[in-house]
């Protein structure tokens, strides 16, 4: 005979935790919900859209109707000469911009990040001196700097070295140049987003225990062979994110180069255009909306194919 306990199943048991567990099951997808909405209403909605536009000839304000087109547009991109030789010259400046960007901006934001670590008076006044930039709208930035490296007398960056030169250093028209020009809006990039890697890096270099580097000393290592043989291996995942992140960054850059070439700071466009750029202005300045999207989509798959190859290598280095 068998009997039915009518006492409540105790905490440890399988039945007190298997409902709880249930109810548990639902927490994730619900509270991620949001995020995936948003998603999907802002990249991957506007993505099948320009997927859409880029085979039709669809122009703004036009009273006829789109035209459908195919693969041309992609064609074009890619075999044009008028075209394909701009596109392919945009996505080199992209290029450059990214493997000059991602290493230099990242090297600068640990090093900042580790002197901002140490437990010095007025450290919490250099942090936010150095997150300042990042809290700046973009558009502030590219201001600022068209007004330091503005042509003649009358940029600061001129009148700076033409005072230290004693006179001797010509003015140079840093954003007019073919051979300056790129490097000015690198550097102008550099200093605005190094702060926002900074806290990234410093939050993970105060996760680092101190024991490994008392251990570190206790065996004479040096300060390089600390920060090869403990600080890296500490931070190597986040280091991981701030290069994937600040190489997608890279290589969607376009508000600087916008501002800087719209604003009559004198910018080299042909020297200067990048992807994002080209399809903003092929869009807007040529009412080209078919061409745009389809060089939206075809960067957009570079950038994946890119930001999967980079991860793939990380992986590998981390294993």
């Amino acid at each position: 005979m068998t009997t039915t306990s009518l006492l409540p199943p105790r905490s440890g048991s399988p039945e007190a935790g298997a409902r709880p567990t249930r109810r548990r099951g639902g927490a994730g997808p619900a509270m991620a919900a949001p995020a995936m909405l948003l998603l999907a209403l802002f990249v991957a909605v506007p993505f099948i859209a320009a997927i859409g536009f880029s085979l039709y000839n669809v122009r703004l304000g036009d009273p006829r109707e789109p035209s459908f087109m195919g693969f041309t547009q992609y064609v074009r991109i890619l075999t044009d000469p008028d075209v394909s030789a701009q596109f392919l010259s945009a996505l080199g400046h992209n290029l450059i911009f990214a493997v000059i960007v991602v290493p230099v901006q990242t090297a600068l934001a640990l090093a900042l990040a580790m002197l901002v670590k140490r437990a010095l008076p007025g450290m919490a006044v250099f942090r936010a001196v150095y997150f300042l930039p990042v809290i700046f709208p973009m558009a502030l930035v590219a201001i600022i700097w068209r007004l330091i490296l503005a042509r003649g007398d009358q940029g600061l960056l001129n009148a700076t070295l033409n005072f230290f030169s004693g006179g001797n250093f010509g003015a140079q028209d840093w954003l007019g140049s073919e051979l300056t020009a790129l490097g000015s809006v690198i550097v102008l990039s550099i200093w605005q987003g190094c702060g926002f890697q900074m806290v990234i890096l410093l939050a993970a270099l105060q996760q680092v225990p101190g024991e490994l580097y008392e251990a570190a000393e206790l065996d004479r290592a040096n300060a390089w062979q600390r920060l090869l043989h403990v600080t890296l291996p500490g931070i190597r995942t986040t280091l991981v994110f701030v290069a994937l992140y600040t190489t997608i960054l890279s290589l969607r850059v376009f508000d600087q180069i916008y501002v800087l070439a719209k604003s009559g700071g004198g910018l080299n466009e042909d020297a200067t255009r990048t992807v994002m750029y080209q399809a903003v202005t092929s869009a807007f300045d040529q009412n080209n909306i078919g061409r745009a999207s389809a060089i939206s989509v075809v960067f957009f798959i570079l950038v994946l194919i890119l930001s999967l190859i980079q991860r793939r290598l990380t992986r590998e280095r981390e294993a």
